[in-house]
């Protein structure tokens, strides 16, 4: 396993974590099964944003005193009606579930505010008592870090801007990235996807990612594999259906991303996508997928690494995510980003061109990493 910071919250998360949605209604042996393979793993983060009492008390009793090994990313604002899923933003309601979960878990690692894609979500936490409540739980100690669900980019975007989050829970995949933002994601993964709405990565989320690795609010992922539909033949909007592997990698090259988070459901699917650590690097490869697309992918970078390797060992991927993000705000780049790419120990780039003829995208790298050096190094 590989363990990446999440954000400024200073904790290392599994790059693979469970999202054990899907373990709701399983019995106890096969929920037990399945956080045992995790956990052999090293997987180190679970996400549990499901309000039924048996499901959250099932996992807890399949952790027992496994629990300090790992952090819970739960949710306050999910409860339940006729067992099935709601929001709500009645404090006292909102309060009863979230302090079951508490006493389940103890204490809660991410204390996600659940579920802020619109503006009528925004201002029900942030014009209300829900976020006094949220910052009363950090203060005493029950939750560590606060985060955030969302699955509309502009939306995300203004939550951060509160300077309150240090993580968020978020959906991305390689048709999600795709879809224009005023499009709603759920519609998708109901109906499927169609090609034609495709035009290259929406502007709104490659602004998103830029403005988390700025801010350094660490990413963890939801619906990497668009509920199933982009590893169909039936559903995909590409030339051919995306792997697994493809999905988790995909995702992992966001910026900002630290985990992605599967819902696996046994075991036996648990050992399946950990087969992402054995595969070759081909098998993960996403890029020749994105171009079957009509797009406008040209001269943007996809953080793909087809450029590579580099004779001088520039990391070029990680040159043009800390370049696209410095690019937002020239004049005031964090420390952080600078500190990154010092770290990166970057060699001058020598124009040999390699990169360039091997770039799916005719990305300009060598004019990109100088301008790289100019403003960062």
């Amino acid at each position: 396993m590989l363990y990446r910071e999440l954000g400024q919250t200073g904790k290392k998360v599994s790059i693979i974590g469970h999202g054990c949605e899907h373990l709701d209604g399983k019995p106890y042996e096969q929920i037990k099964e399945t956080i045992d393979a995790a956990l052999e793993y090293g997987v180190n983060i679970f996400d549990v944003f499901m309000p039924g009492e048996e499901i959250r008390s099932h996992i807890a009793k399949a952790l027992g005193d496994r629990r300090k090994d790992v952090m819970i990313q739960g949710h306050i604002g999910a409860t339940d009606v006729n067992r099935q899923y709601d929001i709500s933003r009645d404090m006292p309601t909102v309060k009863r579930y979230f302090e079951s979960l508490l006493r389940m878990f103890g204490y809660i690692d991410f204390g996600m505010m659940f579920f802020i894609d619109s503006e009528e979500d925004y201002r029900g936490v942030f014009e209300t008592d829900f976020v006094t409540y949220v910052e009363h739980l950090k203060k005493q100690g029950d939750i560590r870090h606060i985060g955030f669900s969302s699955h509309n980019p502009v939306t995300a975007r203004k939550v951060i801007e509160t300077g309150l989050p240090e993580m968020m829970l978020f959906s991305i995949n390689p048709a999600f990235d795709m879809l224009p933002s005023e499009h709603y994601v759920f519609d998708y993964s109901e109906k499927g996807f169609g090609s034609d709405m495709f035009r290259g990565i929406d502007p709104e989320r490659a602004e998103l990612y830029k403005v988390c690795t700025q801010r350094q609010i660490g990413i963890t992922v939801m619906k990497a594999f668009g509920a199933t539909k982009l590893l169909s033949p039936d559903h995909t909007p590409y030339a051919k259906p995306l792997t697994v592997h493809q999905c988790i990698h995909y995702a992992l090259s966001r910026p900002a991303v630290a985990s992605v988070l599967p819902g696996c459901q046994t075991a036996a699917e648990m050992r399946d996508v950990m087969q992402y650590f054995s595969v070759g690097d081909a098998e993960k490869d996403y890029a020749e997928i994105l171009g079957g697309v009509r797009n406008e992918f040209k001269g943007n970078c996809v953080y793909c690494s087809h450029c590579q390797p580099c004779p001088v060992e520039i990391d070029i991927a990680a040159v043009h995510r800390l370049l696209d993000t410095a690019r937002l705000d020239p004049a005031n780049i964090p420390a952080s980003i600078r500190g990154q790419y010092a770290a990166l120990g970057s060699a001058a780039c020598i124009e040999c061109g390699h990169c360039e003829t091997r770039c799916p995208f005719g990305v300009p790298v060598a004019a990109n990493v100088k301008a790289a050096a100019e403003l960062l190094g």
